[in-house]
């Protein structure tokens, strides 16, 4: 496929989409003028203390779709049938999520903060394409994708309306228009406040459960257990808390939907743990592979994957049967900033309408999970009301050492 290079941001776009692209800047003078009608409107919202059906009417209103790179056939298509040439070769069975859009941080607007949005673009794009429930509910049922800066305000909004208050606290309530880092307790509690349920999961070492909220070592189907913990919540989560030091408060930890994962401590050890709950949560523990379905695409949405300093979304899973009865992992992982091409999403559908090299943009073995800790957010089906969209607004998690 041809390439030329845009006028105005010097991207590598397709020849054919060059036209599209540079039109595309010159929608920026709109997107100010909405961009200060929508500061006009926080500002009045602020003013009275309380977030108003009128400023969130406004908002639904105001919100403009946020700019991507379209990948015509759809990058989970793409990958599928690589997946599946791949399996000819070799003994594996991929799992991944459904439809996908690849949401790439941009040199000039959010490269080094914006990654959490980014991620929370990619898991909403399939929220609306897949879960009918969460189409009605998610950004005033506009059936897009919005920006980062009205991102943002839905996020206040979160705030204003109870969710995750120490988060709320750390930030001040306010996050419009700034360049703040957001983890994995925002991505959270802004599909919380419309209904979505989305939980928690804490991976890390045994020496550092007091800074999870979730009761360490804990497994599905017992009981649960009420104990103190460190409140973390907030840019990068507790790594951030961890260096400021927050006071200690009491929190529940809520058990897996339906008990995905048979995992118990003592079972594998290290990133394998981790390796195995993502497995469980694609696999959805009944899934059963037949011969001719080595790739499957599951009704499970993407994971908010958060690690110290950076996160992504994973997409799916796939294990290769090795020859000598071990079993090869690898999770499979959209980077919303992937420094190893200039022109992002476009490289990654060259690679994989080609099938030449889309293995290193996608593929992440368990030997490079290198990091003390990481945390996870998904989202289960339903939409919450009454008592129970009460209980989501404290922040919880499940926690499994590592």
């Amino acid at each position: 496929m041809e390439s030329s290079v845009c006028p105005f941001c010097h991207l590598s776009v397709p020849s054919s989409e060059l036209q599209w692209h540079a039109n595309s800047h010159f929608e920026d003078e709109d997107k100010e003028a909405n961009d200060m009608e929508l500061g006009n409107q926080i500002q009045i919202a602020s003013s009275s203390g309380s977030t108003d059906v009128v400023s969130i009417s406004s908002l639904i209103g105001l919100q403009t779709r946020s700019n991507f790179y379209h990948v015509k056939d759809g990058l989970i298509s793409l990958l599928r049938n690589c997946l599946e040439l791949e399996a000819r070769h070799n003994s594996s069975v991929t799992i991944l999520s459904g439809y996908v859009d690849h949401f790439q941080s941009l040199p000039s607007v959010d490269v080094g903060w914006g990654c959490g949005w980014r991620n929370i673009q990619m898991l909403s794009s399939h929220l609306i394409a897949h879960r009918k429930e969460a189409r009605k509910v998610l950004f005033g049922e506009s059936g897009f994708v919005p920006d980062i800066a009205f991102l943002q305000r839905w996020l206040e909004i979160a705030w204003e309306s109870g969710f995750d208050p120490p988060g709320a606290q750390h930030f001040n309530c306010k996050i419009y228009g700034t360049n703040h880092r957001i983890g994995t307790t925002e991505c959270a509690s802004l599909f919380r406040s419309f209904g979505l349920r989305a939980r928690v999961v804490d991976f890390g070492p045994k020496e550092s459960e007091l800074l999870y909220l979730s009761v360490p070592g804990s497994t599905f189907g017992q009981p649960v257990k009420q104990r103190n913990a460190v409140r973390v919540s907030g840019p990068m989560d507790k790594y951030v808390h961890r260096q400021q030091g927050l006071i200690k408060g009491r929190h529940f930890c809520h058990s897996l939907h339906n008990g995905k994962s048979d995992n118990a401590k003592g079972k594998s050890e290290g990133p394998q743990v981790l390796i195995d709950w993502v497995w469980n949560y694609f696999s959805d523990k009944g899934l059963t592979i037949s011969g001719s379905s080595q790739v499957v695409v599951s009704d499970r949405a993407p994971l908010y994957f958060q690690h110290n300093g950076h996160s992504r979304t994973i997409i799916g899973i796939q294990v290769k049967h090795q020859k000598n009865g071990a079993n090869q992992f690898n999770l499979l992982i959209l980077d919303p900033s992937d420094v190893s091409t200039t022109d992002g999403t476009v490289a990654l559908e060259r690679s994989l309408k080609t099938n030449v090299g889309w293995q290193k943009l996608i593929k992440r073995g368990v030997h490079t999970l290198k990091k003390p800790q990481y945390q996870l957010c998904y989202i289960d089906p339903g939409i919450a009301s009454g008592e129970e969209l009460n209980e989501l607004k404290t922040i919880n998690s499940i926690f499994f050492e590592l």
